[in-house]
């Protein structure tokens, strides 16, 4: 039987700094140590696992090898679950505390992170939240390479790899210029706008949502601008330069630019946006990652269920 490597947690720890910051020298200031107590170190944990982690580059900092992306994601998982087992054997108070990593739609974030991290305070003092906004493609890989542990999002392509829940189902809504004549209604069919000009949220994966959206009506909307900006998708269109779909609707109908938009729902059947909580699945949720995710179930619910704001005519939410 071949010998175990004798592998220590200052390596495992200089080593997921050095490929977070993909530098030596950046994670050595991390921790407060020369460079070469980082580098001796990462050194002599390639030996003792028998690859290469990283490429060296002269003056251009640190590329993760295949192996070492790998064993990234694993030296994480470990760690997450180290923390665990002490938050556990320390925890007589019930309290979790630490750090939680999580990564966050985009879109998503404006409307949830901010009542998520206070709800977090005040049931979890001890907890930190540190927060990656991602689209989806950034979500899985944060997931995957073990710099989130848990992501808040879309359930846009996540893979089997990642197991998710979901949290909420959010509708779709047509937004319109307030002088619209389909303002004066209550709902629209997606049928009535097949002449106006469309403004799309030009998101991967969220772009191929809102044409299915449209598709299912029949339509093949003429697209006037694209944007990844949700709040540039809503002054294009509190300008009158078209219409547009979209599923989080803010507290108020103002733009940035203090234009107003209208929202209406959409009388056709059409397919919702579900909201996951997701974890890489096969890894062992850390304490702090459960109670996490029991906040994010209440806040979800209660951020969709939100009263709409009045429009600007005093009609009410349409």
């Amino acid at each position: 039987m071949s010998k175990r490597p004798e592998v220590t947690l200052v390596q495992l720890h200089y080593f997921v700094a050095a490929a977070e910051r993909l530098s030596m020298t950046a994670a050595a200031q991390d921790f407060f140590v020369a460079q070469s107590a980082v580098s001796a170190a990462i050194g002599q944990l390639e030996q003792q696992v028998g690859v290469q982690l990283f490429i060296r580059q002269r003056s251009k900092g640190l590329i993760l090898t295949a192996a070492g992306l790998q064993f990234l994601g694993d030296v994480r998982a470990l760690l997450l679950s180290l923390d665990g087992a002490l938050d556990a054997a320390r925890g007589f108070d019930n309290q979790v505390r630490g750090t939680l990593r999580i990564a966050c739609f985009v879109t998503l974030a404006p409307f949830m992170l901010p009542s998520l991290i206070a709800r977090c305070r005040a049931v979890h003092p001890y907890l930190d939240i540190a927060v990656e906004e991602v689209d989806a493609e950034g979500g899985r890989e944060a997931l995957r390479t073990g710099r989130a542990e848990l992501l808040l999002g879309y359930d846009f392509a996540l893979g089997e790899d990642v197991a998710r829940e979901t949290v909420v189902q959010v509708p779709p809504h047509v937004i319109l210029p307030p002088d619209h004549p389909l303002t004066k209604g209550k709902q629209v069919f997606l049928r009535e706008l097949s002449t106006e000009k469309f403004i799309l949220l030009d998101l991967p994966y969220s772009r191929d949502y809102f044409l299915r959206v449209l598709s299912s009506a029949g339509l093949e909307p003429d697209i006037r601008h694209r944007s990844g900006s949700y709040e540039t998708v809503r002054s294009l269109v509190a300008h009158g330069h078209g219409f547009s779909i979209l599923n989080q609707r803010p507290a108020h109908d103002l733009t940035y630019d203090g234009h107003p938009v209208t929202a209406l729902p959409i009388a056709d059947a059409v397919p919702s946006l579900p909201v996951v909580v997701a974890s890489l699945r096969g890894v062992r949720q850390s304490a702090r990652a459960r109670a996490v995710s029991t906040v994010i179930r209440e806040v979800a619910l209660r951020t969709v269920s939100m009263p709409r704001p009045a429009t600007t005519d005093g009609r009410g939410d349409h």
